[in-house]
């Protein structure tokens, strides 16, 4: 869209202010906002200057000096549901002020992977359908001091609240239980009049939605985003996770995308499916290939495996993540692929023809930057073609009925552990991302989350540490 045309837009529609959006390396939305009256045509071209020093990992003070551009395509602006003045987001891309894209900039690093893609020869499009599952509660507390570790969530539909008294004597008594709330029907299903008033926001928005449902864990949900190119899916996960907090807090409820926040009950992923193509083909098909998967997924699928250590680091950026990755809560961390199965880690989804055939990366969640982690499953599946890397499998047997001793034997690999098992995966195997993410990134990347996450969550600790070990 031509800067004219957006300025037009904005007076038809009437819009008072401009609110400059930008991610951060943790995947966070900052945001700076324009008097309408005070933009015109060359700061939307030339950029607005920001203070880089004031985001985390970022600049050091003295050269903070940074320049949002915005990105004015179809589908990159919209009208805030959520203001109380007509104001119109606009996503930015971060620059240095000599006009070149700023190496930290997550979204700038998902349009240079997406640029290294068509220049690969391998294919000029890839695209994402990310699933990102979400908790709805109607309490939180959280304590972080000294002397108190503590943190405490509530739902009403949660089991614990079986005997609970609720204002004016309310206490249906249906609630799903653990791993009971994959698509009951109201009233054990609380939120489906919440869930539809998220999904006429996100229209509101410009994302097309499709299935809404109740997912498996107590306050749990899950709504379907339409797919894009891997920058437009990155873009729709921040507007996604934007339109879901706000409904719920504008309904005195907090959503939370977290990975694990209940302990023995299912935990939210971020399922990712994928597909490449070239001149208007799905590389991926192949009518004669297992569940219609060509060559080329099986070597990408393979790609992904080889590098899953080091791209876990990204896919699955928090240390809470690696306690949604253990068995029996349908979080698939056994490196293998196979159709309609969802104990593995990559599984290939029915499809009806070559249009829909793709795989799904089950292990990534939405702790991670949406930016950063496609363009690292697209990196590894990459080098996964580029070298032929077979992946194990298809295995069509529940991996989750396998003791630790017969996943060796098969040569399954598993993903990492813990964050810090990644993030040292990581230093070792990078390589492969490196035409897209430069090595100041990857440092800078490792060193936020070790300070950030790994140190920090090491240091402190836990109610059950204090179970099991006070009275050693």
């Amino acid at each position: 869209m031509h800067i004219k045309e957006f300025l037009h837009e904005c007076r038809e529609k009437e819009i008072e202010f401009i609110d400059f959006r930008f991610t951060d390396i943790k995947g966070i939305w900052h945001h700076v906002t324009y008097d309408i009256d005070a933009i015109d045509e060359d700061m939307l071209k030339n950029g607005l200057p920001f203070d880089g020093s004031s985001i985390p990992a970022w600049q050091p003070i003295n050269n903070s000096d940074m320049v949002l551009k915005p990105d004015l395509e179809i589908g990159t602006h919209f009208e805030d549901p959520f203001t109380a003045d007509p104001t119109m987001v606009v996503f930015c891309d971060v620059y240095n002020t000599d006009g070149t894209p700023y190496e930290k900039c997550p979204r700038s690093i998902a349009k240079k992977a997406l640029k290294h893609l068509k220049e690969s020869g391998i294919a000029d499009m890839a695209y994402f359908g990310p699933e990102n599952e979400f908790f709805v509660f109607d309490h939180v507390i959280i304590r972080d001091e000294i002397n108190s570790q503590c943190y405490r969530v509530d739902t009403a539909e949660g089991e614990w609240n079986y005997d609970a008294e609720y204002e004016g004597d309310y206490n249906t008594g249906h609630r799903p239980g653990t791993k009971g709330g994959y698509f009951p029907v109201p009233p054990v299903d609380s939120m489906m009049d919440l869930r539809a008033e998220m999904v006429k926001v996100l229209k509101e928005v410009g994302l097309e939605t499709f299935v809404v449902h109740h997912e498996v864990a107590q306050g749990q949900g899950e709504i379907g985003v339409k797919f894009g190119n891997l920058v437009e899916a990155a873009d729709n996960v921040q507007k996604l996770k934007y339109v879901v907090k706000n409904v719920a807090h504008l309904n005195g409820k907090t959503a939370t995308f977290m990975p694990k926040p209940l302990f023995g009950d299912n935990g939210n992923g971020m399922h990712v499916h994928q597909s490449l193509w070239k001149d208007g083909k799905n590389l991926f098909y192949d009518a004669n290939g297992y569940a219609n998967i060509s060559e080329t997924a099986r070597h990408y699928i393979g790609g992904v495996f080889h590098h899953a250590a080091a791209v876990a680091a990204l896919t699955n950026a928090s240390t809470n993540s690696y306690k949604r990755l253990v068995p029996g809560f349908e979080a698939p961390s056994i490196l293998t692929y196979s159709a309609k199965n969802r104990s593995a880690s990559c599984r290939i989804p029915w499809g009806a023809g070559e249009k829909s055939v793709r795989i799904e990366m089950r292990f990534p969640d939405s702790s991670s930057n949406p930016y950063l982690a496609f363009s690292a499953l697209m990196m590894a599946g990459l080098d996964g073609i580029k070298n032929g890397y077979e992946p194990v499998g298809p295995m069509d047997i529940d991996l989750f009925a396998l003791t630790l001793d017969e996943i060796r034997e098969k040569g399954i690999k598993q993903l990492p552990h813990t964050l810090r098992e990644a993030l040292e995966a990581l230093i070792a195997d990078n390589e492969f991302l490196q035409p897209v993410f430069s090595e100041n990134f990857i440092d800078t990347y490792q060193h936020y989350k070790f300070e950030t996450q790994v140190w920090p969550d090491e240091a402190r600790p836990t109610a059950f540490e204090f179970k099991s070990t006070y009275s050693c």
